[in-house]
């Protein structure tokens, strides 16, 4: 009896060091995949002009006259901090964790965000980028492991094309792969291009310019009968601060079905701060 309990604790301790290897080996991915979505930093960007706006419908005329400032060095890769709430269950129960995360956004390449949450003692970290979602519970047993697939690569496509109408305004100025659409008097659609997939964004503007909300059609499989399909995704921007020449919101909430009876803002951030940092200084984020 005493052998096996001895075998028993060594298979057991055996695990648990695997998992703590496993854990380690995501958190350097993602420390490489900062480094890796740094590094399209352009290193000596051109300021912004109003005249790059030319051609464009008017009321994505004044949501870049809004969001950038004339003569704002023109970064496309951003690092944005922050916390908030992240909701794990449904409308009917949210299921709320306190979380803080760090997103690093280069649209139209890819995205990481970093996060960990936590309610009482439970605690759920992990990370979601364009190639993978990883989570795990307390640490050390994962509990989500996806991503590889063109499912996930196109559901991820939309999730960062969005937030760059966030947060990196600089990355939709018109160009190869981006162009706008009007839609109404206050709304604009932008449509992004890139490797064979194509994501269209709304976004409403108030009178001055300023984004208030943003919605689109996300492949999803977020539903009960858990398949990948085209279904409404958006939210509610507000609380915006200048960051080095940028205005940008510092709350956003989003979830999925926006603007239907079924609508779940399961995201709710609270932003402290917005990099737009050079890749030597992406190399060892904290």
């Amino acid at each position: 009896m005493k052998i096996f309990f001895l075998i028993l604790l060594i298979l057991l301790v055996a695990v648990t060091i695997a998992l703590w290897f496993w854990r380690q080996a995501d958190h350097n991915a993602d420390q490489a995949a900062m480094a890796r979505l740094a590094a399209l930093q352009p290193a000596s960007p051109q300021p912004f002009d109003l005249s790059l706006l030319e051609g464009l419908p008017e009321p994505a005329r004044r949501y870049f006259r809004y969001t950038i400032q004339p003569g704002t060095p023109l970064y496309t890769v951003a690092r944005i901090s922050m916390t908030g709430k992240f909701g794990m269950g449904n409308r009917d129960a949210p299921d709320f964790m306190d979380m803080q995360a760090t997103q690093v956004l280069a649209m139209p390449e890819g995205f990481i965000w970093k996060m960990s949450a936590s309610r009482g003692a439970l605690r759920v970290s992990g990370s979601d980028a364009e190639q993978w979602t990883r989570f795990w519970l307390m640490g050390l047993l994962p509990v989500a492991r996806m991503g590889g697939d063109p499912d996930h690569t196109r559901s991820a496509f939309g999730r960062y094309v969005a937030e760059a109408v966030f947060w990196t305004p600089a990355a939709l100025l018109p160009g190869p792969g981006v162009a706008w659409q009007l839609v109404d008097v206050n709304t604009a659609r932008v449509i992004v291009r890139h490797e064979g997939m194509e994501q269209a964004v709304d976004v409403v503007v108030a009178e001055d310019g300023r984004p208030l909300q943003v919605s689109f059609d996300r492949w999803s499989n977020a539903n009960p009968e858990k398949v990948h399909r085209l279904q409404p995704f958006g939210g509610y921007l507000s609380e915006f601060q200048e960051f080095e020449g940028f205005v940008l919101p510092t709350r956003v909430e989003a979830g999925n079905f926006f603007a239907t009876d079924d609508y779940f803002p399961f995201f709710i951030a609270e932003v402290t701060d917005v990099e737009f940092p050079r890749p030597a200084a992406m190399m060892h984020p904290e």
